[in-house]
């Protein structure tokens, strides 16, 4: 080969490694791609693998209405195994190397707090589906399951009005979730002039199986003349075998209600439900909700599934609103560029599946009804409490450090911890 030869060659290649280059990057530019950041192993698989699914199908929906911005959604999906430090590896993944625009995704508030500051850091912003302890607002995080004043207050409050209840067992997963909300709930209780002597709190650990001693002590503190419940937030597949123990040892709901926060549909679908009737849960939606949006969901999640045995759960109305919101956000600004959809997402409102709406707050939190629904044996839940919507309370009121802190994400306050108090920002919000 001569010397002109070799440039020749050698200059096609170069354009031809330049042309290749460049279609890559338009083929890049002609989708966004959007991350799913859930348990598809572990412990948590057996409540996160249905939100992967959930969002897969959302977003192929999105693309047969057209994509967004005239581009193709493609999701990024990873499995963090249920390990929180993983979660963080697996968000910066996808936020630095996959160049996701936004991330739907975690379970744990364990696994929400390990993410938190690679969003913050990175400005990426994560849509977070599932109920919550607050004491938390972050400028980068949308809290679209329920605060405590959305799901564990008025779950109380049921118990006390409706079921006439005066001692709690409050038992939880070992992390920082059940603990938050049940320091709340103790609070909120004695508020209510429930005794000390008359609240029980007991964790155990992620994954826990051998629950007869702990089943046998909360039908001895149901023995003491007074109506007493469990309140659950347990979480994960240890609910397997919790309510597997309280079938055993014969605790009935007529005797010992358990209201949780944590079982909905997809939980309950292992288990022999008779032995579970009228035991309670609280969310902000059931697959029983009698409205056209929720049958035409239903419908739409075992077409994509083909499966009609699928259920449908609260945080999957969770990340239906959240990804329907960040649609309509994109949409208003024009953009996937991340300060511009901070801008634009707050106010915005879109359907919920109860035939409602929902509507992002300026703290990041949503509007939400709550529903109080009674174990059935088939599986389903029958709502026997639904209330208005409700805003959703980020710091609680009824802990001395967060009852005077409000959080608003406009300009110009934005912060997330403002002291109405004091008139200052305590800087994050988290």
């Amino acid at each position: 080969m001569n010397l002109r030869s070799y440039v020749s060659g050698a200059v096609l290649g170069a354009v031809m490694s330049a042309t290749a280059a460049f279609h890559g990057a338009v083929a890049a530019e002609d989708t966004i791609k959007v991350g799913v950041l859930h348990s598809l192993s572990g412990t948590m698989a057996i409540s996160e693998t249905t939100l992967k699914d959930a969002m897969l199908m959302l977003i192929d929906e999105q693309n047969k209405k057209g994509g967004l911005l005239g581009k193709k959604l493609e999701a990024v999906v990873v499995d963090p195994a249920s390990d929180w430090p993983l979660f963080a590896e697996k968000a910066r993944e996808l936020i630095e190397k996959d160049k996701v625009a936004a991330v739907f995704g975690c379970w744990t508030s364990s696994s929400r707090k390990s993410v938190l500051p690679v969003f913050e850091e990175l400005n990426s912003i994560l849509f977070y589906p599932v109920q919550y302890e607050g004491e938390e607002s972050s400028r980068n995080i949308f809290y679209t399951g329920a605060a405590p004043n959305q799901q564990a207050i008025p779950a109380v409050d049921y118990l006390m009005e409706k079921e006439g209840v005066k001692r709690f067992v409050l038992e939880g997963t070992d992390y920082v979730y059940p603990r938050t909300t049940n320091k709340i709930l103790e609070a909120y209780l004695e508020s209510k002039g429930i005794p000390k002597e008359d609240i029980i709190v007991n964790y155990t650990p992620f994954g826990f199986s051998d629950w007869q001693t702990e089943v046998s002590k909360i039908k001895e503190f149901g023995s003491a003349g007074k109506k007493a419940a469990v309140v659950s937030t347990i979480n994960g597949d240890a609910n397997v075998p919790f309510y597997k123990e309280l079938g055993n040892q014969g605790v009935k709901a007529t005797d010992i209600p358990v209201v949780a926060f944590s079982v909905g549909e997809e939980e309950l679908a292992g288990l022999d439900t008779k032995p579970l009737v009228g035991h309670l849960a609280a969310w902000n939606y059931f697959e029983s909700v009698e409205s056209p949006a929720n049958k035409k969901f239903i419908k739409e999640w075992h077409a994509y599934t083909k499966n009609d045995k699928r259920v449908t759960n609260d945080p999957m109305e969770a990340a239906y609103i959240g990804f329907n919101a960040w649609v309509k956000a994109v949409q208003a600004a024009g953009t996937t560029d991340t300060d511009k959809v901070l801008d634009t997402i707050i106010g915005t409102t879109v359907p919920n599946l109860s035939g409602g709406y929902a509507t992002v707050m300026p703290n990041h939190h949503i509007t939400k009804p709550v529903l109080i629904g009674e174990i059935q044996a088939d599986g389903q839940f029958e709502i026997v409490q639904q209330t208005p919507a409700v805003v959703g309370d980020e710091w609680s009121d009824y802990l001395p450090d967060s009852k005077d802190l409000i959080s608003d994400w406009r300009k110009p306050l934005n912060c997330g911890n403002f002291n109405v108090a004091t008139g200052k920002c305590g800087g994050k919000g988290s």
